[in-house]
Parts: structure tokens; sequence; C-alpha cells
């Protein structure tokens, strides 16, 4: 090959990988478009108070909150990993709902559902109801109680804990 058609095949593969990225970009917005106009963000010149509530005693920042068509605040959630193979961890849903709980305190209108979306791409719609209400605030109760002394330290889970430093129950 000459130098110039090097140059060519460089420039042309450039490109290829310039329009690809547009088109991923592209991709992108139309799927947020379908959650609404974005009212809000966790990051950067734009980002948000966290929301708070003194009723429930929490507080939180969802990456983003999209209103959507009915005028309902979805909060989404980016998560940098692949989607489990078993779905969304329940530590992810129940911080979703934490977020739903928020926008309804603070909103007066319950969110019809949150959205977990994760690295490779894949979204989850998390419904947000008095079922998924419910179930938060009971755990909400049980975080408030006196620890109990349910952990049952161990040398294997103690090892690969990254709260080991400031627990009183390890190993």
């Amino acid at each position: 090959m000459t130098l110039p058609l090097l140059w060519v095949v460089a420039l042309a593969a450039a490109g290829v990988a310039a329009l690809g990225g547009a088109l991923t970009m592209l991709a992108r917005l139309a799927r947020d478009r379908r959650y609404g106009e974005l009212t809000s963000v966790d990051v950067g010149p734009g980002a948000s108070a966290p929301l708070r509530s003194e009723r429930y005693r929490i507080s939180g920042r969802p990456d983003m909150v999209r209103r959507g068509r009915d005028g309902r605040s979805i909060p989404v959630e980016l998560k940098t990993r692949p989607l489990p193979a078993a779905g969304p961890p329940r530590s992810h849903i129940v911080q979703l709902w934490a977020y739903c709980l928020l926008l309804e305190e603070i909103e007066g209108v319950a969110p019809p559902f949150g959205v977990l979306r994760y690295g490779d791409g894949r979204e989850v719609e998390v419904p947000w109801g008095s079922e998924a209400r419910s179930i938060l605030l009971d755990l909400r109760k049980e975080i408030a109680l006196p620890y109990d002394g349910r952990a049952r330290p161990s040398r294997a889970r103690c090892a690969r804990c990254r709260w080991r430093a400031a627990c009183d129950a390890r190993a």
C-alpha cells in the first residue's frame, strides 16, 4: 500500500467509527425519550440537589429523573455492570424503590415505575405501587431497629466483606 492509500483507509476507518458512535448516541437519546423529558441528573454542572424526606428520614439522588407524558416523574438508575442472568439484584430494586418513594413524597404523585439501566444496554422497568411501598417501608422499619446480633461472622465471608474494617461482628 502506498502512503496516500493508507491515509484514505485510516480516514475511512475513523469515519466509520465516528458514524457508529453517533448512531449509538442517537439510539440512546431515542430510548431515553421513551420515558419523557429529562428533568434532573446526578452528575455534572446541572446536578440536582438530593431528594429528601423528613417523614421517612431518607435521602438520595437518582442518576436521572424523567417526566413522563402523564406528568409523573420516573427515576432512572444507571448501573455499570451488565444485567445479571438472574435479574436485577434485590439491592438495586430497593434503591430504585427508595427513589420512587422520595419522588412520591416530594411531588405528591407516585411514579408508575422506575428504570434500572445496565452497562450492557439492557433495562428493567421496576413497578412501583402499594406492594413495593409496603415492602420498602417494612425494610425501613427493620433497618431503624437496634442491631440484634444476627450476623454470624466467618473467616471466608469476612475476608471478602468491604465493611470488615468498621464491623463489630468480624471474625
